[in-house]
């Protein structure tokens, strides 16, 4: 099978095209002109494509002759809601536009599109959130529902699935690794006592629910939820875990107050403007940390012939072997 994978040097789409790669399928990865290419080049069926999901002629070619989509690029911190939507939004209806010209001639059999929790919202109870909630509370969020609704406008003409994976962690991850390198400083940064819970998903697994919901025969349009079925973690248990996983206790207990995370929130966020730069922590973003973050993934589990393999408590010895692995810790 002929695959296009975008994101293909990120986090997850690089292990997307790896899954592929291991069984055999052509990838097509995209990657931007300045993507680190490391990891890709040593792999087998892979044909590199340099493009960008805003270059509506390229994902015109990029699609070209291609039996399935796994679409896995975009941001998760910006510059400000505008930049979100740019890419988030606007470069899914190219993907989208594209996929829909090219399926009128030779048929996809999937177009799966990666989404996220966030374009759903909290639970307001802890209880899983149904999957038509729609109540995102960050820019990123609301990007990401936009762009399922891009999506599922076209479900009709491309047989279409969307993931909405819980946070993905695991070799290469970025984002939570500062979370691991905070506690290996001797710092454990706790918000609030830490008893928000959220899901979590190992990359390799998420990366086979992505190639599970290209096989699966479901019906188009369908959303599915993806997380390892351990159920929530609060974030108290999690940064103990990483602290077991890493052999040390943190020096410093930081139970941040509320009032001092958005202050600092505030002063990065005008860090960002003077200095142009995107930021993770924005006040929305510091906010998602008091809330529950929870789903169910009994239906992605049932009708993807799914089964995650690796639980939390595995996955986050793995991680922190893998950082070490690769001297990042």
């Amino acid at each position: 099978m002929r695959v296009l994978v975008t994101g293909a040097s990120g986090f997850l789409g690089g292990h997307v095209v790896e899954r592929l790669s291991a069984r055999g399928d052509q990838v097509r990865a995209l990657v931007r002109l300045t993507s680190n290419r490391k990891h890709l080049e040593r792999l087998d069926n892979v044909e590199l494509f340099e493009g960008a999901i805003e270059q509506i002629d390229r994902m015109r070619e990029a699609v070209d002759g291609m039996d399935a989509i796994v679409h896995a690029a975009g941001i998760i911190k910006a510059r400000g809601t505008d930049e979100f939507f740019a890419i988030n939004v606007g470069g899914t209806s190219n993907l989208v536009q594209a996929a829909r010209l090219s399926s009128a001639v030779r048929p996809l059999k999937r177009f799966v599109h990666v989404s996220s929790l966030e374009a759903c919202g909290p639970s307001a109870d802890g209880e899983p959130v149904p999957v038509d909630q729609e109540s995102p509370v960050t820019a990123y969020g609301r990007s990401k529902l936009a762009a399922e609704k891009v999506v599922l406008a076209v479900k009709d003409e491309v047989p279409v699935t969307i993931l909405r994976p819980g946070a993905i962690y695991g070799p290469r991850d970025g984002e939570i690794f500062e979370a691991f390198r905070s506690i290996q400083r001797g710092v454990l940064p706790l918000v609030a006592g830490g008893e928000a819970k959220g899901m979590w998903i190992y990359a390799t697994d998420c990366a086979e629910a992505c190639v599970r919901a290209i096989e699966a025969d479901v019906p188009s349009g369908r959303i599915y939820f993806v997380d390892d079925g351990c159920g929530p973690l609060s974030a108290k248990t999690m940064l103990a875990d990483a602290e077991c996983a890493l052999g040390r206790r943190a020096t410093i207990r930081a139970n941040l107050p509320v009032p001092v995370l958005m202050t600092i929130a505030r002063g990065l966020e005008i860090f960002g403007r003077i200095a142009n730069r995107p930021i993770m922590l924005t006040r929305e973003k510091a906010g998602m940390l008091l809330q529950n973050w929870v789903c169910s993934s009994e239906q992605t589990r049932r009708e993807l012939i799914w089964e995650p393999k690796v639980p939390w408590n595995d996955g986050v010895q793995r991680a922190v072997k893998w950082y070490r692995d690769n001297g990042w810790l």
